[in-house]
């Protein structure tokens, strides 16, 4: 017996590595030290900065992974694993410098996980932050084969007199919701329950436009790096972010809060998503439910100053992203202890 024969292909691996190689060295930014096959990645702070603070944050896939192995959205998981950590790590003005991945799977399949791979490094692209090492392990009788999980782990660094923090929020401050491609990456296992109901597959189509269900589900999540960027770099004051994941606009927003201070949201302000209302009438699920366990269509929030909403609007325009004042920021009741104010009932 050898390892292959227990499990473990090593040549597979080898050829893995070799495949991925262009991909992750395409995100090398010049504070990198050294390449791919250490036992460790390296690099250096940018230069310039007096007082630096590293922000980390981790983060996978959750169940959307095994709606992606069902229908081969390979390459689209490694996209998502990158907006789960970025988008992160960002609300705090930070800049991403670099990604870790781990992925561990039953038994290596090059191609599937290559296509990972090189998802997690075009996500790393368009965050402006290397792809400075990762793991895949072969774990036969652990996982089936063909089955993988994945988890992240990116650092990004700000300096301390520039960090986003919430504390500069006041009453009278707008937010800005800006659009998410879809269900983004949480909620999934709800969606899977409701589509093993309705016995939904790959020809299932929904909306008025007659959409193919499965590939929106599968739609990566919107990577919004690059908008604070560019609205930093514009100079647009902004006193609080929020990545709206799992938990919707209720367990989120209020994150980036002062607790003295209540988001005041009006939900007619954005016109929801299709998809969201085609899984709320399939699956029959409570209003409040959705709002508390999807984004339904908003996937990051900015909170500024009422003279800053035109042009946070102008650049969200000029990269694409659909976005609305969504609401404002009032003194919080000290009876009520509310964080949130505006949902339906």
């Amino acid at each position: 017996m050898d390892y292959k024969t227990a499990g473990v292909d090593v040549q597979a691996g080898r050829a893995f590595i070799e495949r991925i190689r262009s991909s992750v060295e395409a995100t090398r930014r010049p504070e990198v030290i050294g390449g791919l096959g250490g036992f460790g990645g390296l690099i250096r702070l940018p230069t310039g900065l007096n007082k630096p603070l590293l922000v980390a944050g981790t983060d996978g896939v959750g169940t959307k992974l095994e709606l992606a192995q069902q229908h081969q959205a390979h390459y689209g998981v490694g996209l998502d694993l990158v907006g789960m950590c970025v988008n992160d790590v960002i609300t705090s003005g930070a800049e991403p410098l670099f990604f870790l991945d781990y992925i561990a799977t039953g038994a290596l399949s090059p191609e599937a996980m290559a296509q990972v791979v090189e998802g997690i490094a075009e996500g790393c692209l368009r965050s402006g932050c290397a792809l400075l090492g990762g793991e895949t392990a072969e774990m036969p009788g652990f996982y089936d084969p063909g089955c993988y999980d994945l988890a992240g782990f990116c650092v990004a660094v700000v300096e301390e007199d520039e960090m986003i923090d919430g504390r500069k929020i006041k009453p009278g401050n707008q937010i800005i919701g800006v659009a998410s491609s879809g269900v983004h990456s949480n909620g999934f296992s709800l969606v899977r329950k409701v589509l093993a109901l309705t016995e939904a597959n790959k020809n299932t189509r929904f909306g008025c436009d007659n959409k193919p269900l499965i590939e929106t589900l599968l739609t990566p999540t919107t990577l919004y790096g690059q908008l604070v960027k560019n609205l930093l770099e514009a100079k647009v004051p902004l006193h609080g972010m929020a990545h709206i994941t799992g938990g919707g606009l209720p367990e989120n927003l209020p994150r980036c809060c002062p607790k003295d201070l209540v988001a005041v949201i009006d939900p007619s302000s954005w016109t929801r998503p299709e998809l969201f209302q085609w899984l709320q009438d399939a699956g029959q699920i409570p209003e409040h439910d959705l709002w508390h366990t999807f984004n339904l269509g908003v996937g990051f929030c900015l909170v500024v100053a009422e003279e800053a909403v035109s042009d946070v609007l102008q650049v969200c325009n000029e990269q694409a992203l659909q976005a609305w004042p969504i609401g404002q920021v009032e003194t919080a009741s000290a009876s009520t202890g509310e964080r949130l104010r505006g949902l339906p009932s």
